[in-house]
């Protein structure tokens, strides 16, 4: 099974870059930068350590919900934090794992205490699903002999 290092290599060169920001930012620019970026969440990055992490779920539950304004609330008050993360050299089962048991969508990936990206749940079950379907490719060639 790939790593998540391995993962994130594969993923678009677009999507590849990893899109962060600041905490003392107001939701409606993560909220922007989400749309613009066509992505579901950003990490939140504060003296180059991430800190959290600010997803569309955060948005709809902690704004929209609780009658906050996206305009006058700040990234720090609605992010998930602490912020768990994966090691770059961790496999897809075990980040599935990590995302399954903490209820997440989205997770950071780290190489040390660098950043380089971001994978959702999404990212994971299209490469799971793409291995199982070449493991059977391979056990049906096998057995067919061939």
């Amino acid at each position: 099974m790939k790593t998540a290092a391995q993962l994130l290599k594969l993923k678009v060169v677009q999507n590849q870059q990893v899109h962060s920001i600041a905490p003392d930012q107001m939701v409606l620019e993560a909220l922007k930068m989400m749309a613009e970026k066509n992505v579901g969440a950003l990490p939140v990055i504060e003296a180059g350590q991430v800190i959290g992490v600010i997803s569309e779920r955060d948005y709809a539950r902690k704004v929209i919900l609780q009658g906050r304004s996206s305009v006058g609330t700040q990234v720090r008050d609605i992010m998930s934090a602490p912020v768990v993360t994966a090691d770059s050299q961790q496999s897809i089962e075990r980040c599935m794992a990590v995302m399954t048991d903490s209820h997440l969508r989205h997770l950071p990936v780290m190489d040390g205490d660098q950043l380089i990206g971001l994978l959702s749940i999404g990212d994971l079950v299209k490469e799971a699903i793409a291995e199982q379907a070449d493991l059977i490719r391979q056990l049906e060639h096998y057995i067919r002999g061939h």
